[in-house]
């Protein structure tokens, strides 16, 4: 639920969470109702353009750096040789463009179920969609949990679950059966990484996350926690998956390098976001 108050502040209010997150702004820029979705787009005085989808923030100028770099390169660099990429969801393109950053990296598609994002991203984000025509890439409007159901066995390295909020057209890509078509689809060794929502806020969906993976087969699982300014509590996480093996450090070398485009993530900071707080450990553990 959003309020746009005479005093020209956004606010999204959770009630779910019992918080509220306001950002100031200038004018509001532009509106679609997709069939899916409302996407809103706003100038603001302090983050640049804002994202807002169904009256929740989504992605600004300033701080979408610490989500995009942090759901693609600590899983793409945990693997080996990452090749064949499929990102699900990410329709404003920033993920797309971090995970091409990466040298081994031959194709990308991603699947993202309303175009009206990508489209609003296009006009009010080019930053984001500046490796849309990279010939590795292929961005697909279509149903991503189709698309991972009918995905031919072990013919991926990687799947990013950059999917909005367990409600709506996001809500499928949270449950055993989907998790079960990117277990299969996977090689052997593959990851997949989804946005796991608030440690703080939303723990019990963490969890259910987190053995839902489990329970379908996955090997071993990682949740690093980062910032994410305009989220609810301002503190975000993604989990990491492996199929059949454990996780077994990262290409340190391959960090330095890719460390040399990116605003937040290094190999400092891989590190410290592997460090688990007890809280979190404590919630794993506890069945």
């Amino acid at each position: 639920m959003a309020n746009l108050e005479q005093s020209k502040w956004f606010t999204e209010i959770s009630e779910r969470d019992g918080s509220a997150f306001s950002l100031r702004i200038n004018k509001k820029l532009d509106e679609q109702q997709s069939p899916f979705q409302k996407v809103e787009m706003y100038e603001t005085t302090d983050f640049g353009n804002l994202m807002i989808i169904d009256g929740c923030t989504m992605v600004s100028s300033r701080e979408n750096f610490f989500y995009h770099e942090m759901i693609s390169h600590p899983a793409l660099l945990a693997h080996p040789n990452p090749k064949n990429v499929v990102i699900i969801g990410g329709g404003d393109c920033g993920t797309l463009r971090e995970v091409l950053k990466h040298p081994s990296v031959e194709s990308v598609t991603q699947i993202d179920i309303d175009e009206v994002v990508t489209q609003m991203s296009l006009k009010y984000f080019p930053e984001l969609c500046e490796a849309n025509q990279d010939p590795r890439a292929t961005v697909m409007f279509d149903d991503g949990i189709k698309y991972m159901r009918e995905l031919a066995a072990e013919s991926i390295d990687v799947v990013i679950v950059d999917g909005t909020d367990p409600v709506g057209p996001g809500e499928g890509l949270f449950n055993h059966a989907f998790y079960t078509s990117c277990l299969n689809a996977l090689r052997p060794g593959g990851i997949m990484v989804q946005q796991s929502e608030s440690p703080l806020m939303h723990m019990p969906l963490l969890v259910e996350m987190r053995d839902a993976m489990t329970d379908v087969g996955f090997n071993d699982l990682q949740t690093l926690p980062f910032p994410q300014p305009i989220y609810p509590s301002g503190l975000w996480s993604v989990t990491l998956a492996r199929k059949d093996e454990a996780f077994a450090g990262f290409r340190e070398d391959a960090a330095a390098d890719i460390a040399q485009g990116t605003e937040y993530y290094n190999s400092g900071i891989h590190h410290g976001a592997l460090a688990t707080p007890n809280y979190m450990k404590r919630a794993f553990e506890k069945k």
